[in-house]
């Protein structure tokens, strides 16, 4: 059997990590500022987080949801004052795409709607809504494109108004920060102006935290620059540092009905265990701060950066999630820093370097990065 050929590879086999930092089967270390797509959020092989997980692992690794799951209840009593929504409840599931494939599912459950807003470039996942609310053709799978989503530009308030006030959009789902479509950020008035439309009509506002939440922005949500409060929110990459896990937080004034809402691995105890260490972790080396502070400075180098060299045309973002855009294609900068310089970076659409490191990078990780992008820039 050979594998499913749908992923362009880099012909390098990473066999080890620790911290921002990981190593192929030659030996040789590269710098990680890509953290795998957002996923490792407390850095690789942390001691801790490894531990909790081997020694659940030696205990139980999975049963049902039909049995009380103790470190469910134990995660929900934890991340909710660690977010600040303590007064939210917590459904569990394996995966970005599956968070907002519930979340879309339960907004329709409540308001019986079935039409959908989203940004213009999002990215919300692959399966059946969340693909649908993907704003990329290319992967929307014939049977997938069922007419539910109406695309609007980022921040142009008038145009979801017009939408809103037709009175039959179930949902408005939103990345407050894109990642794949090129480090793009709501505006705070943007933000309140829809969320106050969402409230005027009935629709259901969720915030799409998997890639910028959990702490990458500077604060445990990206939406919370913004000053609103939705109804929905979801979560995936970082809550389990690797470990496969999703989750959507769910207002109060939602109400569970059984059977509603189901799966097999979600919120099983290896995963529970996993976003139990990554909170642990991120409080005692308090991350979503760090990620502030080395952010800022991050930003601040590559912008410095930017006054010595042509090609950097905008660096935006907040926190450790930060887009660099070129006036030229980012392949050949990307491939350079890879081979040339052992880092690891990610990329948006054709011109933007997408910068999304583990929590824990250093000042002298961030500047170690600018000198070796600017040895790629500037030969």
């Amino acid at each position: 059997m050979k594998l499913f050929d749908v992923y362009p590879l880099f012909d390098i086999n990473i066999v080890k990590g620790k911290g921002c930092h990981v190593w192929d089967d030659k030996g040789t270390e590269y710098l990680d500022l890509y953290g795998g797509h957002a996923v490792i959020s407390i850095g690789h092989c942390q001691p801790h987080y490894v531990e909790m997980l081997t020694r659940q692992l030696s205990m139980l690794g999975f049963y049902s949801n039909s049995v009380v799951n103790r470190l469910q209840q134990q995660l929900a009593e934890r991340l909710g004052p660690a977010c600040g929504y303590d007064d939210y409840q917590l459904f569990l599931i394996n995966s970005g795409a599956e968070a907002n494939e519930n979340a879309l599912k339960l907004a329709s459950f409540t308001n019986g709607r079935t039409r959908i807003l989203a940004a213009q470039k999002a990215f919300h996942g692959r399966t059946s809504l969340a693909v649908e609310a993907t704003d990329n053709p290319k992967i929307i799978a014939p049977i997938n494109a069922n007419r539910h989503v109406t695309y609007l530009p980022m921040n142009d308030l008038d145009a979801w108004a017009a939408e809103l006030e037709k009175g039959d959009v179930c949902a408005v789902i939103l990345e407050c920060i894109q990642g794949v479509g090129g480090i793009r950020m709501a505006t705070a008035p943007f933000a309140q102006g829809l969320q106050e439309l969402c409230q005027k009509h009935g629709t259901l506002l969720i915030c799409d935290e998997i890639q910028c939440g959990y702490g990458r922005s500077g604060k445990f949500f990206a939406h919370q620059w913004l000053g609103i409060r939705p109804d929905i929110i979801t979560c995936a990459k970082g809550i389990g540092n690797g470990f496969p896990m999703g989750a959507v937080l769910i207002a109060p004034h939602l109400k569970p009905v059984y059977g509603q809402l189901g799966t097999t691995f979600g919120g099983n105890h290896l995963a529970c265990m996993a976003a139990l260490a990554v909170l642990d972790v991120m409080e005692q080396q308090q991350l979503v701060e760090n990620a502030r502070i080395v952010g800022e400075h991050l930003m601040d180098r590559l912008k410095e950066l930017q006054q010595e060299c042509r090609h950097i045309v905008d660096v935006r973002g907040r926190g450790l999630m930060i887009g660099v855009e070129l006036d030229m294609p980012y392949k050949e900068v990307r491939t350079r820093l890879l081979m040339e310089e052992h880092c690891f970076t990610g990329c948006s659409g054709t011109n933007v370097l997408r910068l999304l490191p583990p929590l824990c990078l250093t000042i002298e990780e961030a500047d170690l990065f600018i000198e070796k992008l600017k040895r790629c820039l500037m030969q």
